[in-house]
């Protein structure tokens, strides 16, 4: 891709994040314009694109609220592509899992995406110029059996996987092409300081995750839609 997305609006839910501020710097090189919702009333401080002159930064955006989530999206003019990188994670035993836990993932993962997918898809039928809406599900969400032990995650990755999936039917001849990446592990600082032991050689690593989002993103993704990609690298 050559600025591919040169002037192009993109939201990037989750963009201060290990993977999202991947992908909003892989935007960026594309020339695209970033909207980034941020939960905190200030970026962490390994986000380095504050200021940046093509990157909206909105602090104290709550993702769950439908009300907050429709009005983030008013404000982005001429949308041409949704990323949904927020999310959570969690992980333990089904009996020792809380009914709270449980609808956290739900409203983390399932509920941020719908609302977002909802937001984004109706600007882009408003506008009536097609678009792209890429998600983020998982590998246990396409895979089960990895779930165990973390099965409440699982079943909101798998519910992420099946909206994707139903949604990209539905806009089909709209020219709005949804999908979804579902990594395995990703090389983050996070996940090596809570794996100390593994091998973060077998991981996904960041840039090359981003660059498959971009490119779901991108207008040259010109026929893709309702594909779960599978990012597994060698896990």
């Amino acid at each position: 891709m050559t600025a591919t997305l040169a002037g192009r609006h993109v939201v990037v839910t989750g963009g201060t994040g290990a993977l999202g501020t991947a992908v909003v710097s892989r935007l960026l090189d594309e020339g695209a314009i970033c909207h980034v919702p941020n939960s905190h009333a200030a970026a962490p401080p390994g986000f380095g694109f504050e200021g940046h002159e093509r990157v909206r930064l909105v602090h104290n955006i709550y993702l769950a609220d439908p009300a907050v989530v429709d009005e983030f999206y008013r404000d982005v003019p001429e949308l041409w592509a949704s990323i949904h990188i927020a999310g959570g994670f969690a992980a333990a035993p089904l009996d020792k899992t809380e009914s709270a836990s449980f609808a956290e993932m739900m409203e983390t993962n399932v509920r941020t995406a719908f609302l977002c997918c909802r937001a984004a898809l109706r600007a882009m039928l408003a506008a009536e110029t097609g678009g792209r809406i890429v998600n983020v599900s998982a590998r246990p969400g396409l895979d089960p059996r990895r779930g165990a032990g973390m099965v409440a995650y699982a079943a909101s990755k798998a519910a992420v996987a099946a909206m994707t999936v139903a949604l990209a039917e539905e806009v089909k001849a709209k020219d709005i092409l949804v999908n979804a990446i579902a990594p395995s592990t990703l090389d983050t600082p996070a996940n090596r300081a809570a794996m100390p032991d593994a091998n973060p050689a077998r991981w996904v690593a960041l840039d090359a995750a981003a660059e498959t989002v971009v490119y779901l993103a991108s207008p040259a993704n010109r026929a893709m839609s309702g594909a779960l990609v599978p990012l597994y690298g060698q896990a």
